[in-house]
């Protein structure tokens, strides 16, 4: 059989490995991608894009159940799962073809099938029409990750759920319980909350949202709390009894024990990467902890090859992978292009108030050594978010005390997830105090609390 030829092949066709292989061809490298399910992978059709879409109709549903205080009337209030998720699907089916029409338009080869790493340079690839081999000096493994399971723990598809189950739930929960609170846990607790289940969150670790700055994780459950969310810390989940109806959850907290039963259960643990079958090990490729190992330019180590995205670690978000992505097709390329930088990369959390953030906590930032200020400000102090019903939240930010280095941003409330950014230009940028408060903001804006919050770190706020 000939090998076809190529100057870089990448394996998965996320975020991370469909934008490696646009940049490439745009660089002018013959590129060949190769996707064993979906154009877009996990992140466009089971994780991202779909998540959003359904979080944006428990937004509306939310805000109609909050229309007389807007001076507005909603009567006979309702939803239709069913609807809500041919919604979603229907998005994410649109953007997976939107994958495949840019990758056309860029000249990049699609396979789709399964790829191995046959040899030093070389994919072989098995498909439903037989088997294929792509060769090329340059390989980026962009096969992602998927989630964690437990044992005894295990997601069957009708009363216990990974992620994708709840995207389709073959049934809407009536009283819920979400094992694990990041980001995906507490996204699925907000929308499935927001359309009336009985939510229960447990975390094994000592507050939900754990990487996120101790403060705004604590004001987010109060939140979560007020909406009528049961939130357990410190808490576990020892097994599962299964029955036709639901399950009986055997749950461990301060040492005690309890049986507690449920209609519907989602693991979300976390996420394991995808590095199996590939032949990684064969090639000498190091595995650490679960994740391939890389340097700063996502080289492994062998000749050749790259790993980006999920698959080579944290943060593990898709905007990290896409960076990533164009990082390494531009090193493939004969450039020189900056590494990533996690601690400038921003994380956000789309439940119901947003939660984001970027660089250091204030923890973070003191056990590094940094002399710091921090600086508050409360949504209830901005005349936007008054205006738009929104007064519940904060905006904090902490700056190295004797540099005004701005070492991380953290937010909780509305339109945070967009807001964000804002920091995480002043961050690549290396902006100091002095430049974020000579720095007009637009009024009213939500922005405006931005500049308060620098301001405050330097006992000079003026609207509260």
């Amino acid at each position: 059989m000939a090998a076809q030829d190529f100057d870089m092949i990448v394996i998965g066709a996320g975020p991370g490995g469909y934008v490696a292989a646009i940049r490439g061809a745009q660089l002018g490298l013959r590129v060949a991608i190769v996707e064993r399910e979906h154009m877009g992978g996990i992140c466009l059709n089971w994780g991202c894009i779909p998540t959003k879409a359904l979080l944006r109709s428990a937004e509306v549903y939310h805000l109609m159940q909050r229309a007389t205080e807007f001076g507005l009337q909603a009567d006979g209030l309702g939803f239709d799962l069913d609807a809500v998720v041919k919604r979603s699907r229907g998005i994410a089916k649109q953007l997976n073809s939107g994958v495949r029409h840019l990758l056309k338009k860029n000249k990049v080869t699609a396979v789709m099938g399964n790829a191995t790493l046959s040899a030093p340079g070389e994919v072989s690839v098995t498909t439903d029409k037989g088997a294929q081999v792509l060769r090329a000096p340059a390989i980026v493994v962009a096969t992602g990750a998927r989630a964690r399971e437990l044992p005894g723990l295990e997601a069957d598809g009708k009363h216990v759920w990974t992620y994708r189950h709840a995207l389709m739930p073959p049934h809407m929960p009536k009283r819920l319980l979400v094992i694990g609170s990041g980001a995906i846990g507490i996204e699925f607790a907000s929308f499935y909350n927001a359309l009336g289940a009985e939510v229960h969150v447990v975390e094994v670790l000592n507050r939900i949202l754990p990487i996120e700055d101790a403060e705004i994780s604590g004001l987010a459950q109060k939140s979560f709390e007020n909406q009528g969310m049961t939130i357990r810390t410190n808490t576990k989940v020892k097994a599962l009894e299964r029955g036709t109806d639901g399950v009986v959850a055997e749950i461990e907290q301060d040492g005690r024990t309890t049986k507690e039963p449920f209609d519907t259960v989602i693991s979300a643990v976390g996420i394991v990467a995808n590095t199996e079958g590939l032949g990684l090990e064969a090639l000498g490729v190091r595995i650490e902890r679960g994740h391939v190992v890389t340097d700063a330019m996502g080289l492994t180590g062998v000749p050749g090859l790259y790993a980006i995205g999920d698959v080579a670690g944290g943060p593990w978000l898709a905007h990290k992978a896409s960076h990533e992505g164009v990082m390494v097709a531009e090193h493939i390329a004969g450039g020189h292009p900056h590494a990533v930088d996690p601690q400038s990369i921003a994380g956000c959390t789309y439940c119901q108030p947003q939660i984001a953030s970027v660089g250091l906590t204030e923890d973070k930032a003191r056990q590094a050594g940094h002399t710091i200020r921090v600086g508050r400000f409360p949504f209830a102090g901005n005349g936007k978010a008054i205006a738009l019903g929104e007064p519940q939240g904060l905006i904090k930010t902490v700056f190295d005390a004797n540099t005004g280095a701005l070492l991380g941003a953290h937010m909780v409330g509305a339109e945070v997830t967009e807001l964000i950014q804002g920091y995480v230009i002043g961050r690549q940028l290396e902006t100091t105090e002095q430049d974020l408060m000579q720095t007009v903001f637009p009024h009213p804006t939500l922005s405006e609390m931005m500049h308060e919050s620098v301001l405050d770190a330097w006992d000079r706020a003026l609207h509260f």
